[in-house]
């Protein structure tokens, strides 16, 4: 084989790899980045924290349809009339943050906008936002200052679609009908860059950018690791953008993939890393071995509101998610849909202040914790602190009175119940580094049982 031709095959197997790890040959991301002190201080707090809130909230709330979906192949001019009704005056930014604090939870991930493009803050390129409703209040400034009042970080998720603006050009979704105007891709970058700047200029510390709709440009969608985009988005120069307005802000993008050159974290949405439990969005995704991870997901069946939702999922499934992602080495977003009157729902309002009761007595074996030396088994989870594993006993069922741990890579000093401080009886064999655990008494209905490992030097 010839130089040329031979170093043309690399150049493609090369290629190859790049794009099944990293998503696609049209967006690389930022390249050369280089993370600042600041943002790598901010992944390890974010590692820590476990447990954030998600909001899914906008226009679309007044219909009861999905936030964001309400408008494609929809009319447009009869979906903007809901900006002469959106007046959502029951909205309280402190009782927000202060039932994400009660409930446990680290930071707020809040919507700023959505594929329909309202905006829920106050820009000046675009009318279509908040401030032109009989509401005229910038929410996420609330938000943004409660937040920096009762020490929780605020992310804002921003879409990347949009069904309402001419300049977006036309994706796989179909956008709203009987817009005016051609689409102009480079003026529609220009104006999410522009938006992003208000964002990380006008509200204080951002911690992490959210981004959502990535696979609204790329072909072949059923096959999204190696489907090239229709058009790029350019992350280069919005994430370089983002990177030199606050070093420390963290981008996240949910393209269901591999993570992109600088991207901070990566998110699995209503997945589990490698799980595959929810709706599947990332199950073929390469996960990252050395970034923050997240799972985000739902308490009923939507991410906004939608007449007539059930609140399907106890708070022992939503503890049981927290549980497992962290032992994923995750963390948990989940997500509240408020009303259109700006309120929070009861029954997310139960759900979340039963988790923040849980967490007030096992949340020393939440934050701050690691993934451990083993995978989730189908008893439930370890996860790694200091000199401290817990196991968290989800389904005591699976187990009969004993635990084995195999290739255990510690030395076991003592064990003993979290919830009691009784000790616990173990073993160990050193010819295969296996640990038995005598657990009797297991109570069959509890949400969860942790033992407490104390363990020196590896082994």
């Amino acid at each position: 084989m010839k130089k040329g031709a031979a170093l043309l095959v690399l150049f493609l197997i090369l290629t190859t790899i790049f794009c099944n790890g990293q998503g696609n040959d049209l967006d690389k991301g930022q390249v050369d980045y280089v993370p600042s002190k600041e943002n790598l201080e901010n992944r390890e707090w974010f590692r820590d924290a476990h447990f954030g809130m998600f909001i899914h909230w906008g226009i679309s709330s007044v219909l009861g349809k999905e936030i964001g979906w309400a408008l494609s192949n929809q009319d447009v001019d009869k979906y903007h009339q809901n900006i002469n009704v959106f007046n959502p005056q029951k909205f309280d930014a402190e009782e927000v943050v202060k039932l994400a604090k009660d409930a446990g939870m680290k930071y707020i991930t809040f919507t700023t906008r959505h594929h329909d493009s309202f905006s829920m803050f106050n820009t000046k390129y675009s009318d279509w936002s908040i401030m032109n409703t009989p509401y005229g209040k910038d929410v996420l400034k609330q938000l943004a200052d409660e937040c920096q009042k009762q020490g929780i970080r605020l992310f804002c998720y921003y879409s990347l679609t949009d069904f309402y603006r001419a300049d977006y050009c036309q994706g796989n979704v179909k956008k709203a009908t009987g817009i005016n105007g051609e689409c102009t891709w480079d003026e529609y970058i220009q104006f999410m860059k522009n938006q992003l700047t208000e964002i990380l200029t006008n509200y204080g510390p951002i911690y992490g950018i959210w981004f959502d709709g990535h696979w609204d440009q790329v072909n072949n969608l059923p096959d999204k690791k190696t489907g090239t985009q229709k058009r790029a988005w350019k992350y280069d120069e919005i994430y370089s953008l983002i990177h030199k307005l606050q070093p420390g802000c963290m981008i996240v993008n949910n393209h269901h993939l591999g993570v992109f050159p600088g991207e901070d974290y990566q998110t699995f949405e209503r997945d589990l890393p490698g799980e595959n439990v929810g709706g599947g969005f990332s199950a073929d995704a390469v996960i990252s071995k050395d970034l923050p991870l997240e799972s985000n997901d739902i308490i009923g069946r939507s991410w906004g509101y939608v007449t007539g939702d059930t609140i399907n999922r106890s708070t022992k499934e939503l503890v049981h998610l927290l549980i497992k992602s962290a032992g994923l080495g995750a963390n948990f977003l989940l997500n509240i849909g408020p009303t259109p009157e700006g309120e929070v729902r009861e029954a997310h309002k139960k759900r979340l202040l039963e988790m923040g009761d849980w967490l007030k007595i096992y949340g020393e074996t939440i934050y701050g914790t690691r993934k451990s030396f083993m995978q989730p088994a189908d008893w439930g989870v370890a996860v790694e602190k200091g000199d401290k594993i817990y196991l968290h006993i989800t389904n005591p069922s699976a187990l009969k009175n004993k635990i084995e741990l195999e290739n255990f890579p510690f030395q076991p000093v003592a064990a003993k119940w979290f919830e009691t401080g009784k000790k616990l009886k173990f073993e160990t064999y050193k010819n295969n580094n296996k640990l038995i655990l005598t657990i009797p008494n297991l109570n069959t209905e509890a949400v969860d049982q942790v033992i407490e490992l104390q363990v020196k030097n590896n082994i």
